[in-house]
């Protein structure tokens, strides 16, 4: 897992990512259990509408995994809004600084 890039240089073009569409599925083009869509200004992230199949949860397994795609975009704080049994809920998350994973790399020493 590396840092991403928010934006990317193309010809006289800056490609700037702004927004995503967020699917909770393994293959891509497959029928998705869970969708968000995410807005980014500045640090801040802002996820919108995200709803999950009846009787399918988010997880904590799906909030670590939102946590560490924001963390790799350098984003420090992130807005959900989703429904949670049928009402709108609104949670405000600090998000921790990326930390690369550490090698275990073994060095010999004489």
């Amino acid at each position: 897992m590396k840092t991403m890039p928010r934006y990317v240089h193309h010809n006289n073009w800056i490609f700037e990512i702004k927004a995503v569409r967020a699917l909770r599925v393994d293959n891509y083009g497959d029928p998705y259990s869970a969708i968000a869509s995410l807005t980014l200004n500045g640090d801040n992230a802002y996820f919108d509408g995200l709803l999950t199949r009846e009787n399918e949860a988010f997880t904590r397994d799906d909030f670590r995994t939102f946590k560490e795609f924001c963390s790799q975009l350098g984003v420090t704080n992130a807005n959900f809004d989703r429904f949670k049994q049928s009402s709108m809920v609104n949670a405000q998350v600090d998000i921790p600084t990326y930390q690369p994973p550490v090698s275990n790399v073994l060095k010999l020493v004489k």
